[in-house]
């Protein structure tokens, strides 16, 4: 399973460019590989979560995995730390931490602070370790990647119903933690203390002066990947909520660099250890949140290059997709169908022969499927579903 995280898109318009194709992120990359194995395939759009719903990376991933998302959920603190090896214990509360910029008013300039480096994060977690103290809480900030960090608190009685205090756009000042449940009050007022108090520790870094919380979770109990589909299964990406997501289900999580021909390194390497293989390419899904189309385009080149490497394994099923659409013109998340691919060799070949939004339109998987009919379609692709009844 070859993820292009957020590869849905969208035309980006005459305004925004000389371009008049009216072309989507993945309809203007040149993409032989890709199309061949449509051509050779089945092809559909799926749905993350349900019609109209904008999904976050948690929750969409797991769609993919076969779980559905609306059953099976969890803040993506919990993901994080699980990313990083973090070790979680049953009753901590974990959020997921972006080092941010507010301008004189409070309100925020950039949610990413700059995307700021990792070590520029390792000082500033660093920073907040030893100066934030709360009567009767353990408080653990750990850097993860550029501008994120992780927040874990540790005490007794603690709650993950509190509301992200991100707003999730600039002009707007952090939010409040807002307790959703009276349990949840004594949770609520840790994190808005720590909050104030990182306001006054941070106020002079530049541009990482303040930040922002959100996806408050505590470890879940779930079936795992293995029980439910009988494979052994193995996770390859470079951000750790992605490895988090996979480690959650079961699956093994190896850490490489954001590199996508280190990522088919590892693929090639454990190769007979594994059935299945989730591989994970972030940078679509960071290019369509900055709005630059033209990285997008050119980061998809770059999958399709690869999957000539992915063919002379001889797998028995690729499937090949996103997790939801990011298009480059909403430098966001979305609610729109995204593409996907299945090709194995029992497959029955719809009319598609490119791989595209518009192409996939008109597969044989249909126009909004659930994506977790993905992966019973995969196991039945690879002859590893039985015979229903006598």
């Amino acid at each position: 399973m070859l993820v292009m995280d957020g590869l849905g898109g969208l035309p980006i318009g005459t305004n925004e460019t000389n371009d008049t194709s009216g072309k989507t992120e993945l309809e203007t990359a040149h993409t032989p590989n890709l199309d061949k194995l449509a051509a050779d395939g089945i092809t559909g759009l799926h749905l993350p979560v349900g019609t109209g719903i904008t999904p976050g990376s948690g929750p969409a991933h797991l769609g993919l995995f076969g779980y559905d998302p609306l059953e099976f959920q969890i803040g993506r603190g919990a993901l994080e730390a699980v990313g990083i090896g973090f070790d979680l214990e049953k009753g901590d509360v974990a959020a997921r931490g972006n080092f941010c910029t507010v301008d004189d008013s409070g309100k925020i300039s950039d949610r990413r602070a700059g995307r700021i480096d990792t070590s520029t994060c390792q000082k500033l977690s660093e920073l907040l370790n030893e100066k934030v103290k709360i009567d009767g809480v353990e408080v653990i900030v750990q850097a993860v990647r550029e501008h994120r960090f992780l927040l874990v608190l540790r005490s007794d009685g603690l709650s993950d119903a509190v509301a992200e205090t991100d707003p999730q756009r600039t002009g707007k000042a952090p939010l409040s933690p807002e307790a959703f449940e009276p349990k949840a009050d004594k949770t609520s007022s840790i994190i808005a203390d720590f909050v104030e108090q990182a306001a006054v520790i941070l106020k002079d870094q530049r541009p990482a002066n303040m930040l922002l919380l959100r996806g408050f979770s505590q470890l879940p109990d779930w079936p795992l990947f293995h029980e439910l589909f009988g494979l052994k299964a193995c996770a390859i990406a470079a951000y750790p909520m992605y490895r988090g997501v996979a480690k959650l289900v079961g699956m093994v999580p190896y850490e490489v660099d954001d590199d996508l021909d280190k990522e088919f390194a590892l693929l090639e390497q454990y190769w007979s250890d594994y059935d299945f293989f989730f591989l994970h390419m972030k940078q679509t899904d960071s290019a369509g949140e900055d709005g630059d189309f033209a990285k997008k385009v050119s980061l998809i080149e770059e999958m399709d290059q690869m999957i000539p490497r992915a063919m002379k394994l001889k797998p028995d099923v690729v499937i090949v997709t996103g997790d939801h659409s990011t298009p480059a013109i909403m430098k966001k998340h979305s609610w729109h169908p995204v593409p996907l691919l299945l090709w194995s060799k029992l497959c029955r070949p719809d009319n598609v022969k490119e791989f595209g939004e518009r192409a996939c339109l008109g597969g044989s998987l249909g126009a909004a499927f659930p994506a977790t009919d993905i992966m019973p379609l995969a196991l039945a692709n690879a002859g590893r579903l039985e015979k229903f009844g006598a």
